[in-house]
């Protein structure tokens, strides 16, 4: 089994960046979802409610990012160390979080895509945003705008698997892409829904190891096309007949970081495209 390709998500919501190699961080890989556009009262707005989310296009660069959007200038961005800290939530149940405010040009050029008022933030500090809920002995509970774990796996066995549902039932809308489930880890070389074995298990991963949380469980942003922003019924008709467990509907696993004794520091801890990926225990 190995590394197929690598994710991140900048802001939170918004489109990917595709990677070579990144730096395994207790909260997530390096870079990911540490920026959030939020609402009036500071909570995260998400592709469910705002599809126009996925055509934002955030580049990033030391100290910084680029803004990018279909009939608009690029807006370049500086991380706002010095900026207004308030308190946000990621959803509206979740603790708050304190952040910095990346200033009105960000929420300006927000609102002109999203067609309301919206504020951008981000999370210098991710040592101050722990899960709410326990965490297996020896994971990290530092988490940066993720849903609910740092990072998420997905199989290109298993999206072969589904794209065959979706053939055999005749659906206008397959094949569908892997960006459809915005994984930060794609695998190859494991059996279809092998990695729903995973769980409750160590995966050496590169120089990483992660925990296996659970299977996760799709929302209505699997629906979404990443590209347009367009959404579609599938994949998640098809998941609710062939993958619903516990009336969850599941594709990926979700994993958390370990730290390892008399593994690397964290400086050394990478995955690379091309990394071998080993069940533990």
């Amino acid at each position: 089994m190995r590394v197929a390709s690598i994710h991140t998500y900048p802001v939170k919501g918004c489109r990917r960046v595709d990677r070579d190699t990144a730096r395994v961080e207790p909260w997530g890989l390096d870079g990911d979802r540490r920026w959030l556009i939020v609402d009036d009262h500071g909570v995260g707005l998400t592709q469910r409610q705002h599809h126009q989310l996925a055509t934002i296009r955030a580049t990033p660069r030391p100290g910084g990012l680029t803004l990018d959007a279909p009939g608009l200038a690029p807006l370049d961005l500086a991380e706002p160390v010095g900026g207004e800290e308030i308190q946000v939530r990621v959803f509206r149940g979740r603790p708050p979080t304190p952040v910095r405010v990346a200033g009105p040009e960000a929420d300006e050029w927000l609102g002109r895509v999203l067609g309301r008022t919206a504020r951008l933030v981000w999370l210098g500090d991710p040592t101050r945003n722990l899960v709410p809920w326990p965490v297996p002995a020896g994971s990290s509970a530092e988490l940066s705008f993720a849903d609910g774990t740092p990072l998420l796996l997905a199989t290109t066995a298993s999206l072969d698997a589904l794209n065959g549902w979706l053939r055999e039932s005749g659906s206008a809308e397959g094949p569908l892409p892997m960006t459809r489930f915005r994984p930060n880890l794609v695998i190859t070389g494991t059996a279809p829904w092998a990695e729903g074995g995973w769980v409750g298990r160590r995966i050496r991963i590169g120089g990483a190891v992660f925990h296996g949380a659970a299977e996760c469980g799709r929302c209505l942003v699997s629906t979404i096309d990443q590209d347009t922003g367009q959404r579609g019924r599938e994949p998640l008709r098809t998941l609710a007949a062939r993958r619903n467990i516990d009336r969850k509907l599941l594709f990926g696993l979700q994993l958390t970081v370990r730290a390892e004794p008399g593994g690397p520091s964290p400086d050394d801890r990478t995955v690379s495209v091309g990394d071998t990926v080993e069940v533990l225990d």
